[in-house]
């Protein structure tokens, strides 16, 4: 296919189906799961009946008519993209933004992705001696992004349909209260919306992935556990008591000098995760705990947050 004609088609930039040409190759594909085990697999990955359904009416059939030729070539190109990629443990796009708005095929269409990489990320686990349990804990975090993404009115999207590839290729691992991920000589640790952040539940997954990566990957030796997030700016220190759970978190790790991160705007990343919400003027949101409180007065008050990143010994 003529990728200037599939851009078109798609109302995406060129250059975004060439990159996807480019990484994804000739490598292949994989196929999603019979669509009559679909309910099932989507369950197990705690996708909400309402996110399921549009799901399943999206759902590539052959004869589908939702899927246009450029739809189609994307899906597989997308899929290869990643598969190229398993067990790396990079950021990782694996398509370019589409126009959600024009149903279910294009609102989804990462979501099938991730279905079909399903089978090749839970042999990759099978593999490495990684318990079936701690396969779909983590492979559950579609569900739960599908969640916050209806919440934000699926403004939320764009950034989790690449955050997901990590799962997706055995890069990240969910282990209690924390989710760590592989890296150079570091595990990176993402705290996913589930509960409290308790130091007691911070101890457990800190103590078990001691125990998880030498386990299952001995040839990876890692130092020292690393955070990135606005969760480690001091300031909110200013707002928050000394025992909250945030404190004592941030209390864990050595703060490197600060860089500007690039691409990244960390006031809107406060928003996206206190409030769920980018849009909503900040008189306008409301006030149900003393995080968002202090982030609205910070902000209103002219401030701004920073993404600071941190680390300490494992």
């Amino acid at each position: 296919m003529d990728l200037d004609d599939i851009a078109a088609k798609l109302g995406v930039p060129v250059e975004d189906v060439e990159r996807v040409h480019r990484l994804a190759g000739d490598g292949p594909s994989a196929p999603l799961p019979a669509k009559a085990d679909a309910p099932a697999i989507l369950d197990r990955l705690a996708v909400r009946p309402d996110d399921a359904a549009e799901i399943m009416a999206g759902w590539p059939d052959p004869d589908s008519p939702l899927w246009t030729p450029e739809l189609r070539w994307l899906l597989d190109r997308s899929i290869a993209l990643v598969r190229a990629d398993l067990g790396g443990y990079g950021w990782l796009v694996p398509g370019p933004e589409l126009p959600r708005d024009r149903g279910p095929a294009w609102a989804h269409l990462y979501v099938y992705a991730y279905l079909a990489m399903i089978d090749v990320v839970t042999a990759y686990h099978r593999e490495h001696g990684i318990d079936e349990a701690v396969t779909w804990a983590t492979l559950a975090d579609l569900g739960r992004n599908l969640a916050v993404d209806r919440r934000m009115n699926r403004e939320g999207w764009p950034v989790m349909q690449s955050w997901l590839t990590l799962h997706a290729r055995g890069g990240l691992y969910e282990l209690g209260r924390l989710q760590h991920q592989r890296s150079d000589s570091t595990l990176d640790l993402h705290i996913p919306e589930a509960g409290p952040l308790s130091p007691d539940a911070i101890d457990a997954s800190l103590d078990e992935a001691r125990a998880f990566f030498p386990r299952h990957f001995p040839n990876e030796h890692y130092t020292e556990f690393a955070c990135g997030s606005w969760l480690l700016d001091p300031q909110l220190q200013k707002f928050l008591p000394e025992d909250s759970n945030i404190v004592r978190f941030q209390q864990r790790f050595e703060l490197e000098p600060y860089v500007e991160p690039e691409g990244l705007d960390a006031d809107v990343e406060v928003r996206r995760f206190v409030f769920r919400d980018l849009t909503t003027p900040l008189g306008e949101l409301p006030i149900r705990s003393v995080l968002q409180r202090a982030v609205v007065e910070h902000l209103t008050a002219g401030g701004h947050w920073y993404w600071r990143r941190g680390r300490f010994p494992i």
